[in-house]
């Protein structure tokens, strides 16, 4: 009799499991059947949640680990935590997140600005390599006829380290728009310039976010020096001479120097008029995107090491990616050189745009800070 149950037991429990099996193969085939509509990247991000569970936005640590060893969501991992909230009509006037026209430095263009509700938010993600330059995981939007190749350039091995931050300042952060601010908004009001989007008030333009890189900077080990220079005002055109300048000087006063970071933020206006913010969240903070701009000797300038630069911000691209997915916008490679040959270890950083609000700014210069902080830090330790 204990023989039969048990004989009974283990045939229906055969049979619960081949009923499994079944379903499964089932659910299977209809998933591949969609396949054409849908794409191998939602595939991928289905088979993410069956292996996770549900993928909360922002990513955790645990599983932005988990996406940073995958090849296919590493591509754009930004399109992971957004595709299924972003709304279609996110995609339409600002294609493939590219970014807006070079700082030339030509002329001082009237930025057009909106109030705060008629702003349209964009989370400035590529939808596809289209348009750009890819490799290992990365994209850059090249207004340049230069050839790229992102995945040596990422592994190419840097011609600086950093000193030990003892002997003197590592890290310096000039702007050369220095009066650039953002989108008035709450107790950050300030008194306009010679331009509705520009201020002197230090607490409200790239000054403020200038100084919160330098705190992270430095609870992190690095020792920085923030130039509070202001070089586009009362005249606009010239800053770049003005800017590069300066930091002729200060790498003469202080050869520890290997990395020059010029900050910015950038302006989005659609062909009608509107204006867009560059925005994401980062730990449920509203956070504006960044992104890293990299000058050449396409314009003619004398820039001959420009590679080098590309090294250092495909690094920092890469780790900007790897911890704050969609906190990055793609790089941008220009014809420009922005001052970028006086030290190889030179990057241009636009910290949001006109649209965004100064705490966004704030936020977005933070994380990125802690990043690149992340990045320098290894330099050190490598030197």
């Amino acid at each position: 009799m204990w023989n039969i149950r048990w004989g009974r037991l283990f045939r229906r429990s055969l049979a619960v499991c081949f009923a499994a099996v079944a379903l499964w193969l089932l659910l299977a085939g209809a998933a591949v059947g969609a396949a054409g509509g849908i794409g191998e990247e939602t595939l991928a991000f289905a088979a993410l949640r069956t292996e996770l569970g549900e993928v909360q936005s922002p990513l955790p640590f645990w599983q932005r680990l988990a996406v940073s060893q995958s090849l296919l969501l590493e591509r754009n991992p930004g399109d992971l935590e957004h595709r299924e909230s972003r709304p279609v009509e996110t995609l339409e006037p600002l294609p493939n997140a590219q970014p807006a026209p070079d700082h030339d430095d030509v002329q001082d263009q009237p930025q057009i600005t909106a109030a705060p509700e008629d702003i349209v938010e964009r989370t400035l993600t590529p939808l596809s390599s289209e348009g750009y330059a890819t490799g290992a995981g990365l994209y850059l939007y090249n207004r340049t006829k230069l050839e790229v190749d992102l995945t040596s350039a990422l592994y190419q091995d840097l011609p600086f380290s950093l000193a030990p931050a003892e002997v003197g300042p590592q890290i310096l952060i000039i702007h050369t728009h220095t009066t650039e601010a953002y989108t008035p908004d709450g107790v950050d009001v300030y008194a306009p310039s010679d331009n509705n989007t520009r201020t002197l008030e230090e607490p409200y333009n790239m000054l403020r976010v200038g100084d919160e890189m330098e705190a992270v900077f430095t609870e992190m080990g690095l020792s920085v020096v923030h130039d509070r220079g202001v070089y586009d005002y009362p005249a606009y055109n010239g800053a770049y001479d003005r800017s590069g300048a300066a930091v002729k000087a200060y790498l003469e006063q202080y050869p520890t120097i290997k990395l020059v970071l010029d900050v910015h933020r950038d302006a989005l206006v659609g062909g009608d008029g509107t204006v867009y913010k560059a925005v994401t969240t980062v730990d449920r903070v509203k956070t504006a995107q960044v992104m890293v701009v990299v000058g050449t000797n396409a314009g003619g300038s004398e820039h001959p090491n420009w590679q080098e630069n590309l090294a250092l911000g495909a690094k920092l691209q890469k780790n900007l990616d790897t911890l704050y997915p969609t906190l990055a916008r793609p790089m941008a490679l220009r014809t420009s050189a922005y001052n970028q040959g006086l030290c190889p270890g030179s990057l241009l950083v636009e910290v949001g745009t006109h649209g965004n609000t100064l705490q966004e700014a704030l936020a977005g210069a933070r994380d990125f800070a802690r990043a690149a902080g992340a990045v320098f830090l290894g330099l050190v330790e490598e030197g």
